[in-house]
């Protein structure tokens, strides 16, 4: 048994105390950087000052303001206190000591940069790092805390110099934290997976992308990442002035804006806001992340990327009806060519609201799986490309267009019993355990295995890496029912069409 002196750890900023549970070391609440409160506010994040004597590591740290009752309702459970200092993480570890350095694996939580914290149910790191890696969870700057454009800001850096997107560079502070420090817990800081889902994806895509993160992490795993374009700075810093005129600050200095109450910007219009995606055009993210890998200027790092069956689930909370998507595209096709070529490609569906669900999460997620995968190997990088289609047996009847958007994470992170409290009234089975073994096991081997030389994932069956010619994509699951195969030309017609038409149909308005 792991006993109580056991449960310490230097750092470089001080001793931990974190607790044992089920012979997994856990760590919570650890401060990254220093809190981006009151001058600091909008501002990229300071080192920590060291402390004396030992710090307790055992309650999750504040997230950052948000909606409440919103994460609850699709975050995936109560986010817990918030504060705008809330630049914290936790660490699982199954050996502060191990033999050899463990396997790193970093989760960037999703939430379209508004909602979400590290230390959600679903998010539980204690499954996978019981089977042999570190696992780290975070919070970032949320919402107009963590993306933000102003003039009065702008004039604080040199030229070239700007910063707007803080909560990217939140995540920039952790890894930089991780390469400092995870040898204390057995982490390799030489074997760092960056991962995440919807929002958490588009960070990690952006991470690719951005010049500060290089040499911080070395690969990475994209969940739905979607098409939206980034907002060009142009656009922020519009916003950013009109949210400065809705608080009566129409010449604003940056020491007015600071000034704000940090709980006053969430509730705002979400017109106000930049998300679900970052800012284009400053030092952080240059260029626009699509821009950044359609022409292969992409950290050259392995790249695992997919997407679930039912990805439209998540657009009725963006105000998007996938029937909609059918009537734009009447009005902007000519001669009804390209909608009776979309039709060709759902052969039998002919509901504009079924046609549109199935084209919304083909054109917004499942094609930037396909586009990303070909910038990577067309810069003679590693990719693999997955489909999500499994749901749990006792919840079948509640999906019967698949798997919902985040609905994946509890079968990759394994945390499904983490989650029985929340499922008690539809239960987890075996057979739903047994196959989110095996789902994540394909992480797993990829945070352990994958290299810029691997030509497979090891598993049953073994996962080779994407390549146009074949374009073989891993389904997990089929009509939500378990299976593993490897389907051939997955998609291949849909998604070489939408990823010439994205720019013009990957929209928010309804």
């Amino acid at each position: 048994m792991k006993n109580d002196r056991m449960i310490r750890t230097h750092t470089a900023e001080g001793e931990l105390r974190g607790v044992v549970e089920d012979e997994v070391f856990v760590f919570k609440g650890i401060p990254y950087a220093a809190p981006p409160v009151g001058p600091l506010r909008w501002r990229a994040p300071k080192p920590l000052h060291p402390w004396q004597g030992e710090r307790d590591a055992t309650k999750w740290g504040s997230a950052s303001w948000q909606n409440r009752d919103y994460c609850v309702a699709i975050g995936g459970g109560d986010p817990g206190a918030f504060s705008e200092d809330c630049l914290y993480l936790n660490v699982w570890t199954p050996e502060l000591t191990p033999s050899t350095p463990l396997p790193v694996m970093v989760w960037l939580h999703g939430g379209g940069f508004t909602i979400g914290s590290g230390g959600l149910t679903p998010y539980a790191g204690h499954a996978l790092a019981s089977r042999g890696v570190v696992m780290v969870t975070l919070n970032y700057r949320l919402g107009h805390l963590g993306f933000f454009a102003h003039p009065a800001l702008d004039k604080e850096y040199p030229e070239g110099e700007v910063v707007n997107n803080f909560a990217l560079l939140d995540q920039i502070a952790a890894l930089q934290w991780i390469q400092r420090n995870i040898a204390a817990f057995g982490g390799n800081r030489h074997n760092v997976t960056l991962m995440g889902e919807s929002s958490g994806a588009r960070s990690v895509l952006s991470l690719f992308a951005s010049p500060l993160s290089v040499g911080l992490f070395h690969k990475g795993i994209a969940q739905s990442a979607y098409t939206l374009p980034d907002v060009p700075r142009k656009k922020a810093l519009q916003k950013g002035i009109a949210l400065a005129r809705h608080f009566s600050l129409d010449n604003a200095t940056a020491s007015q804006l600071r000034a704000l109450p940090a709980e006053a910007f969430w509730p705002l219009d979400p017109q106000m806001a930049n998300g679900p995606v970052a800012i284009a055009g400053d030092s952080v993210l240059p260029e626009p992340m699509l821009k950044v890998f359609t022409s292969g200027k992409q950290h050259r790092l392995p790249l695992m990327i997919g997407s679930n069956s039912d990805e439209a689930s998540v657009l009725s909370y963006f105000g998007v009806d996938p029937a909609s998507v059918i009537a734009r595209i009447r009005q902007t096709q000519r001669i009804g060519l390209r909608l009776k070529m979309i039709r060709c490609l759902y052969d039998g569906v002919y509901d504009d609201n079924a046609l549109g669900r199935q084209v919304a999460r083909d054109i917004t997620f499942t094609t930037m799986g396909y586009v990303a995968a070909l910038a990577q190997h067309n810069n003679g990088v590693p990719a693999w490309r997955y489909y999500f289609d499994y749901v749990s047996e006792n919840a079948r009847d509640c999906y019967p267009d698949g798997t919902w958007h985040g609905n994946e994470i509890p079968y990759v992170l394994n945390s499904l019993d983490a989650l029985s409290e929340q499922m008690a009234e539809r239960p987890f089975t075996e057979k739903d355990r047994a196959f989110a073994s095996k789902v994540s096991g394909y992480w797993l081997n990829f945070a352990r295995e994958a290299t810029l030389f691997s030509h497979h994932i090891t598993g049953e069956p073994d996962w080779p890496v994407w390549r146009p010619s074949d374009d073989r994509v891993m389904r997990f699951g089929e009509k939500g029912k378990a299976s593993l195969t490897l389907e051939k030309g997955f998609m291949r017609r849909r998604t070489q069409l939408f990823r010439l038409l994205m720019k013009s149909m990957v929209r928010l308005e309804g």
